[in-house]
């Protein structure tokens, strides 16, 4: 929609400064902390803050905190996305200053993309023994974009995002992609990899799948990936990822089928041996949904030490009022 006056001149007062308008262009297609920007700029954090706090006052950009660390980024406004890509290909950089902070931000993403590969070697074992007990991750990903069929998908939220495999798979199908997750580390490797792939429309932050950091009802696609399995309350995380989508979203759940493999909960923290199509299904159609698909993808040899992967895709809706589909499922579940 287009913005207001008021809320123009607002956003071109922001930006209207040189510090401030670096930022801007900084933050376009990438999260980046306050030290990351007082090394690509070379000024103080103090004057950084600033600046930084001027541009999310008037949301401009979008701070988002992860533990001690702030992450910064341009806004959602498709006037300040419309405004930056018109700056960033108009502006005449005649004194080179703008070429050197793209230097200095490629050397930021190299730190981060050593860092990341540092993460992968310290935990690639136990990764790759993980992988081994069900059919390979590519099929699995051919299995969901199957579900999901080929039309655009809008705004895409994955929770437990890990590593961001899903945001690099979906997010060229979304118009904004982002991407929660607890653990730091993991969010690291995420920023490492998107920047490494150029995927500038997707994002990162920390967060809680009990409490997401979003605004409700505000994606076209929310995605549980290998996630419910360590969860103590399952279903809690369902109901507050069903409550970010839009009527007409759809939540994907990805997880294993019931198992005996006891040392994934020894060992791997999962607390729960995998769930069964009918424990998915109530809990999705619990949270205001509807079931479209459910699909099993077992082991190739069918081995009991070997685990089957679940796909559901489940609907919010057009009506507020659940329809007679959703009941029935919840009457039977």
């Amino acid at each position: 929609m287009p913005a207001s006056f008021d809320r123009t001149v607002d956003i071109l007062k922001a930006i209207a400064e040189p510090t401030r308008l670096r930022l801007v262009l900084l933050l376009s297609g990438h999260d980046l902390t306050v030290s990351d920007l007082t090394t690509i700029l070379g000024q103080s954090q103090p004057r950084i803050s600033r600046h930084l706090k001027l541009l999310v006052e008037s949301g401009t950009v979008l701070r988002h905190q992860e533990g001690a660390w702030a992450y910064f980024r341009l806004g959602d406004d498709p006037l300040v996305t419309a405004l930056a890509q018109s700056l960033e290909s108009g502006i005449l950089d005649e004194e080179g200053l703008l070429a050197r902070d793209r230097e200095r931000l490629g050397d930021v993403r190299r730190d981060r993309s050593t860092r990341a590969a540092d993460y992968f070697t310290r935990n690639a074992e136990q990764w790759d023994r993980l992988r081994s007990l069900h059919v390979p991750d590519a099929e699995v990903e051919r299995a969901l974009l199957g579900a999901l069929g080929s039309d655009d998908i809008g705004a895409f939220l994955d929770v437990g995002t890990g590593t961001g495999r899903l945001l690099e798979l979906l997010s060229p199908m979304s118009e904004r992609a982002v991407g929660v997750d607890a653990s730091r580390e993991m969010l690291a490797v995420a920023r490492a990899k998107l920047d490494a792939a150029g995927l500038t429309r997707a994002t990162v932050r920390q967060g809680d799948a009990y409490r997401l950091p979003v605004p409700r009802g505000s994606f076209d696609l929310v995605t549980l990936h290998q996630v419910l399995h360590y969860l103590d309350d399952p279903a809690a995380a369902v109901r507050e990822a069903a409550a970010a989508l839009r009527p007409g979203g759809r939540l994907a759940i990805v997880d294993f089928a019931p198992h005996q493999l006891e040392f994934l909960r020894s060992e791997h923290a999962h607390l729960r041996l995998g769930f069964a199509k009918a424990t998915l299904s109530a809990f999705v159609v619990a949270a205001g949904l509807v079931v479209e698909t459910t699909l099993s993808l077992p082991p190739a040899d069918d081995r009991p030490d070997q685990l089957t992967v679940t796909v559901l895709v489940a609907r919010r809706p057009l009506s507020a009022e659940m329809p007679d589909r959703a009941r029935r499922q919840a009457s039977t579940a």
